[in-house]
């Protein structure tokens, strides 16, 4: 899978295929002098209606980011696992603000010239015995 994002409807479009995701803190990288902001994850593959179910690797990147934040993530602890819910953008005067929100209350957000994103699946997928479960 492949996807490019120009605008709010499509980051939140990436946000549904990344939906449960799992990447570890060492999975993610703030790029200031590139303007970027990347990560790679285990994507819980929605698409594919299962059993089995099945993840693959995926990479993220946002382009344009002058600005990162980081509330509640233990940056200092390099193995801990987040859990990806959702991704949400909002543009408005000439600028993206785009959040990247964990379980657990846990969030990135991030300060962009404009949306500019692109997902790409990294390998091949491999079955997992785990469909993640949410509650009401």
């Amino acid at each position: 899978m492949k996807l490019r994002a120009e605008n709010a409807e499509d980051i939140a479009v990436i946000g549904g295929y990344l939906q449960d995701a799992a990447l570890k803190v060492s999975d993610l990288a703030w790029l200031p002098a590139a303007n970027r902001f990347a990560l790679v994850c285990n994507r819980f593959m929605w698409e594919r209606p299962g059993p089995p179910h099945y993840r693959t690797r995926a990479g993220l990147h946002f382009e344009t980011v002058s600005v990162a934040k980081v509330r509640g993530v233990p940056q200092q602890s390099k193995d801990h696992v987040l859990e990806l819910l959702t991704i949400h953008a909002v543009e408005q005067q000439g600028r993206a603000l785009i959040t990247l929100s964990f379980a657990g209350g846990a969030d990135i957000r991030l300060e962009a010239e404009l949306v500019e994103a692109g997902m790409d699946d990294l390998g091949e997928p491999w079955e997992t015995l785990h469909r993640p479960v949410h509650q009401d």
